[in-house]
């Protein structure tokens, strides 16, 4: 991916210099201009990669085919004409669907204000509040910095006085999804106009639709996030307690859980929020009073084929582990075994591969009793195959090293039979090949009694010596 930028003008530019000057056609026009771009490192993620329509008669310029639709809509908005409204709407919303590039050059050009103004037109009107709302969503799909306070009181204000419309609460929760991802003044500020209660609300509202509860919980999943490069320090914590402890969180999205036991997608959504709110040792041990875990281990029995939910549920399980107490739950229900299971049965995904070796890695930590059962169940063996399987992979040769470590730390009888599986060769693999391995891989090989080449490093300081 390139890190240079262009501006489609630019881009345009070259395409029309392509067909007046070197008479190309349109599509080989477009092509030469992709490669003339991308050998030089440009980025092009956010072009539209189309020759524009030509140009009118009156000689008005051209224009790509998104904003005419764009005019279109501007002119139907400005002369309040509902029904060519809602006709463009629908056909802007197609566009802004089919690609990045098309909504962000729609956006460049003042697109998010007239359809703030067409939602604003459409208030009252349920029918084409909800299509002007999909239009808006589709707007801020990757490009939340779009959004002002104007269209976050309208998010909120709809959101509370739809409250029992399914759709329209759907279709503002989708919007304030996109808002928020990538963007933590959107969340500190939704959050502060009390966007958590009316999504816990909304899954207590409509239990029974899985697109609602699928779609607030990843919502609120998105609040406890700290994705926004930005930013240095996020609110992510304090969201995650205030969903717990001010909004009920943990018994809403296990309660919502009892209504779709047959639904893997939303019971995949679901743990992936719990996850995210397990930031305490006390939310750690509500999930399993509130039958959390039960859930958990089931999904994993059950879902087992289903990649996405077993990384989903191994995350949550990994996270909940924090807790010692927990921890023996898990291993009470049956999880480990389940754990090992799901690495060996998806050997080739990495992701899940990391996510069982780390929930391993949790069980066995300052419990000996766990690590005899993990010993048991096959959990180291599985945790080395899939380093063998995963070379490449620094997050798998990590986990799997700090399980071995931990398997062995309290019980240095297992050290052997790990060794027996080729676990040295291995890990000294890993940590040749990944600086990022060296402290759990050279901590790993200690433990395990082997031989650690002692290292002399330079720091400038008397006396320095680093292994």
């Amino acid at each position: 991916m390139g890190s240079k930028q262009i501006a489609q003008e630019t881009f345009d530019d070259a395409v029309q210099e392509n067909i007046t000057e070197f008479e190309m056609d349109p599509e080989e026009a477009v092509r030469e201009a992709v490669q003339q771009f991308e050998s030089q490192g440009v980025d092009l993620s956010n072009i539209v990669k189309a020759v524009r329509l030509p140009a009118s008669e009156n000689g008005q310029k051209q224009k790509h085919e998104i904003l005419l639709t764009l005019d279109s809509l501007g002119r139907a908005v400005a002369d309040s004409d509902l029904s060519e409204m809602a006709e463009q709407l629908v056909i802007f919303t197609d566009q802004c669907k089919e690609q990045l590039a098309f909504r962000y050059l729609a956006g460049q050009n003042d697109a998010y204000s007239v359809v703030f103004s067409a939602c604003q037109l459409a208030s009252g009107d349920r029918n084409l509040m909800l299509k002007a709302f999909y239009t808006l969503s589709a707007m801020l799909d990757g490009q939340p910095d779009l959004l002002d306070s104007a269209g976050q009181d309208l998010l909120l204000q709809t959101l509370m006085e739809y409250r029992e419309d399914a759709e329209m609460t759907l279709a503002g929760i989708r919007c304030i999804r996109h808002a928020c991802l990538k963007h933590e003044q959107n969340r500190q500020d939704f959050v502060k106009g009390g966007v958590l209660p009316l999504l816990t609300g909304a899954i207590v509202q409509h239990g029974d639709s899985a697109d609602v509860v699928r779609t607030a919980s990843s919502a609120l999943r998105i609040m406890t996030f700290d994705d926004d490069i930005r930013v240095p320090f996020g609110h992510a914590h304090d969201h995650a307690k205030m969903i717990v402890l001010e909004n009920d969180g943990l018994r809403v999205l296990i309660e919502a859980a009892k209504a779709f036991t047959d639904n893997s997608s939303v019971l995949s959504e679901l743990c992936a929020t719990l996850s995210r709110l397990s930031v305490r040792n006390e939310f750690c041990q509500e999930i399993v009073d509130l039958g959390g875990l039960n859930f958990m281990v089931a999904l994993l029995a059950d879902c087992i084929d289903h990649p996405d939910v077993v990384k989903q549920v191994l995350s949550a399980i990994r996270a909940v582990a924090g807790n010692d107490d927990v921890k023996d739950a898990i291993v009470n229900a049956g999880g480990t075994g389940l754990i090992v299971l799901a690495i060996s049965h998806h050997l080739a995904n990495p992701q899940i591969c990391e996510q069982g070796c780390a929930a391993l890695c949790m069980l066995a930590l300052r419990k000996p009793e766990n690590c005899n059962v993990i010993m048991e169940g096959g959990g180291a063996l599985a945790a080395l195959q899939a380093m063998k399987a995963h070379p490449r992979e620094v997050a798998v040769q990590k986990q799997a090293c700090m399980l071995i470590r931990n398997l062995v730390s309290r019980s240095r009888d297992f050290s052997q039979p790990i060794l027996e599986m080729g676990a040295e060769n291995l890990i000294t693999e890993a940590r040749a090949t990944h600086k990022d391995c060296d402290d759990v891989a050279k901590a790993a090989l200690r433990d395990l009694g082997c031989k650690v080449e002692l290292r002399e490093l330079w720091t400038g300081q008397k006396g320095s010596l680093a292994q």
